[in-house]
């Protein structure tokens, strides 16, 4: 894995060289104009839609105006947003191309967020509109994350919240009050029927550096003659790759006959991360290509065969030389919601050539493309050379990705199997075999009859709008982590 990497960076990095002698680019930008000259640099040089954004064109930086055009914004933010390809920003109605890239004024924070660290009370929410036409906001606490803040107060799964600080959530404050203050008070609510009403409970939290473990809940379900493995996973972190190797080998050492993965808050993460999971679950496709990568024209079109290959990622049996252990399954059972995203994503669709995937859920969010951390510096992929002068960096995407069949168009999200939607009046304790979800799941692998949960009108239509993992800088993430970096 680590070698078909370097293949793809020492690549951009040989054509970047070349192609910066060929536009002078390597003739410093005034002072004033060191970040915003990065942002354009960048995103002309390695961003999936760079053809079709007329300011990303080769040569811009050539044009008399061009500093002039720099200098027309004075927030690099707004610069990058108006070169992205139909951003979600500015076509937030549901026809935005771009709903995923974004930049940072300080990389060390967002090297941070993309090893699962973050500033966090540890409550896992979700925020909805109170209804499709209301810029009301509701907040559903999804988990508790373990040895944060939160851990230690009255505030669980299923707990609902309208107002921060007596201040009620809408659409245009939920950010202010959530992202911007580490410390605050959640003002629970109940649902009466009608309406979101406060309960008169509040919450003050505080918000810690935390690390999570992606690995919330990894047991055995015994049901019959199955013997059930279950795996919790939030979030495709490197760093966590051994102890996910851990994990599989405590299922495989108790012999399961099946597996269900849950990846219902799973936002993604690192590709490599996803493609050691998915080696976990199979064993016996090592080598065999998982998926294939796209990157944009201007790199793609003088690609050689041998080029083209090192853009495959394959199949893997080891760890930087540890085995892994793998469970060598022919089905698996994914639960998703529609939060979970990328690397998740890619999980389902690289195995579904190969496996009987079997999702239970809800509809996955779409993210096909893929992104890597771009810094001002000489080779842009790496801190090599990194200008002092400021800390911006950008997460822009830079890839599509499909499966081994070359299947990679699901930007309306991956649809299960057999839907089930996830709601806060019956969200039960996760891990539980009576959860709804993993109740579903577990039927279909013993013909047993689900329970049944809530699926009429007795509870509103709350649109989701976004969630903690996204608020707190994880975002929506499938991204290969600084392969050169050794």
């Amino acid at each position: 894995m680590k070698t078909t990497l370097k293949s793809v960076l020492f690549l951009f990095l040989f054509a970047f060289s070349l192609q910066s002698c060929e536009d002078q680019d390597d003739v410093a930008a005034p002072a004033d104009l060191q970040i915003n000259n990065f942002i354009w640099r960048g995103l002309n040089e390695v961003y999936l839609w760079q053809q079709d954004v007329p300011n990303l064109a080769d040569g811009r930086n050539l044009q008399p105006d061009f500093n002039q055009f720099l200098r027309g914004y004075s927030h690099p933010e707004d610069l990058f947003q108006d070169l992205l390809n139909r951003p979600v920003s500015k076509y937030p109605n549901g026809d935005a191309i771009d709903r995923f890239s974004w930049i940072v004024e300080d990389y060390t924070v967002l090297e941070q967020e993309l090893s699962g660290v973050t500033k966090n009370n540890g409550v896992d929410f979700r925020l909805s509109r109170v209804s499709s036409t209301s810029n009301d906001v509701v907040g559903f606490v999804r988990y508790i994350i373990p040895n944060s803040d939160a851990s230690t107060k009255a505030i669980k799964r299923g707990d609902l919240f309208t107002s921060v600080n007596g201040t009620k959530l809408t659409i245009s404050n939920y950010q202010q009050l959530l992202l911007n203050q580490d410390s605050y008070t959640l003002d629970l609510a109940d649902y009466n029927g009608t309406s979101y009403v406060l309960n008169g409970k509040s919450v003050a939290l505080t918000k810690t550096v935390l690390e999570e473990n992606p690995i919330f809940i990894n047991k055995v379900i015994t049901s019959g003659s199955h013997k059930i493995g279950y795996l919790m996973y939030n979030g495709f972190y490197s760093s966590y790759d051994d102890r996910l190797n851990q994990a599989f080998g405590e299922l495989k050492s108790q012999g399961v006959t099946d597996l269900i993965l849950d990846l219902r808050y799973n936002g993604g993460g690192a590709v490599p991360s996803a493609i050691r999971l998915s080696s976990m679950i199979t064993g016996q496709f090592d080598t065999q290509v998982f998926a294939k990568t796209q990157f944009n024209a201007k790199w793609m079109k003088d690609m050689t065969a041998d080029d083209l290959e090192s853009l495959n990622y394959r199949f893997v049996n080891n760890i930087d030389g540890k085995p892994l252990n793998s469970l060598n399954l022919t089905t698996v059972y994914i639960i998703t919601t529609a939060s979970t995203a990328s690397a998740s994503e890619l999980v389902i669709n690289g195995l579904k050539p190969y496996v009987n995937v079997v999702q239970v859920g809800e509809t996955t969010i779409g993210k096909n493309v893929g992104s890597y951390t771009i810094y001002d510096s000489e080779t842009l992929f790496t801190k090599k050379g990194i200008n002092p002068n400021h800390k911006y960096a950008m997460q822009p995407l830079v890839f599509k990705i499909s499966n081994s069949a070359g299947f990679g168009d699901y930007q309306q999200g991956l649809q299960p199997t057999y839907p089930q939607l996830e709601h806060v009046s019956t969200y039960g304790v996760l891990g539980d075999t009576s959860e709804p979800l993993l109740n579903l799941a577990i039927s279909k692998i013993t013909g047993s009859t689900a329970k049944r949960t809530l699926n009429d009108n007795s509870e509103p239509d709350t649109p989701y709008l976004t969630d903690s993992k996204i608020i707190n800088g994880l975002r929506h993430g499938m991204y290969i982590q600084n392969p050169l970096k050794n």
